[in-house]
């Protein structure tokens, strides 16, 4: 079903969820992301930040509230089903398969729909340079940054609709990070709506079109990236020095 310009691409309203029973760390959470819109969420840690990635993504028991794509609620739905529907996800860790090489890896991203491979493998390595010299190299070889695009890249095998990120700078060399944000800039720029979390808020907020801040599982604030760097609440609340 396409969305019309007014359906958001997702729509996360009032969702309650968390890992254990009787244990929320989600409490009321809201965020929509419109089309071709870059989303960062920040906060302290602990705040929910991965748990809400993961909770559009299948992961978490959600208790409460609802996840839509394109209007059609999904909430709950395994991520099988999410990936054949346009939702793509980059964990922060164990994001590869180390004993493939780069283009098994890339193979693996198409596994429910293998004929489109070749199309999107033009598309991948036209946005990401770098894999095309080393398609035939072991992903367990590569560096934490290079690892990251080709876990970006296989997400991205699937042609989704939108692309969660988890903390895609954690790890990382200041140069690394940097070389991750601008990489998260181009799919974004490429037509895919983006929902990243990250640590680094002020770098997050500094790309991002705009910012929720996630604090006790709830969204404390939002804005244009702009609006939440520059807001004084923000700043003394939960950048400080943070990604200086």
């Amino acid at each position: 079903m396409s969305s019309s310009p007014s359906t958001p691409v997702v729509e996360i309203s009032d969702l309650t969820a968390g890992y254990l029973p009787g244990v929320n760390i989600l409490n009321g959470a809201n965020l929509t992301a419109h089309e071709g819109e870059l989303i960062g969420i920040i906060g302290p840690n602990g705040a929910g930040k991965s748990t809400l990635l993961k909770a559009i993504f299948g992961q978490v028991n959600i208790r409460g509230g609802s996840v839509r794509l394109n209007g059609e609620d999904i909430t709950g739905l395994k991520a099988d089903k999410l990936v054949g529907l346009g939702v793509g996800m980059v964990p922060q860790n164990n994001n590869v398969f180390p004993s493939l090489t780069i283009e098994e890896n890339l193979q693996m991203g198409t596994f429910q729909n293998p004929k489109i491979y070749a199309e999107r493998l033009d598309f991948v390595v036209g946005l990401f340079q770098e894999l095309k010299k080393r398609l035939k190299q072991r992903a367990g070889s590569l560096s934490g940054g290079e690892r990251q695009m080709v876990a970006m890249g296989r997400a991205l095998m699937m042609d989704p609709k939108v692309l969660l990120l988890d903390e895609p700078s954690a790890g990382l060399s200041p140069v690394r990070q940097d070389e991750a944000f601008l990489r998260v800039s181009e799919i974004n720029k490429a037509g895919v709506t983006t929902i990243m979390v990250e640590q680094n808020a002020r770098r997050c907020l500094q790309i991002c079109d705009r910012g929720y801040v996630l604090d006790q599982g709830k969204d404390a604030y939002t804005g244009t990236g702009r609006e939440l760097l520059n807001d004084p609440k923000v700043i003394g609340l939960y950048l400080g020095t943070l990604g200086e």
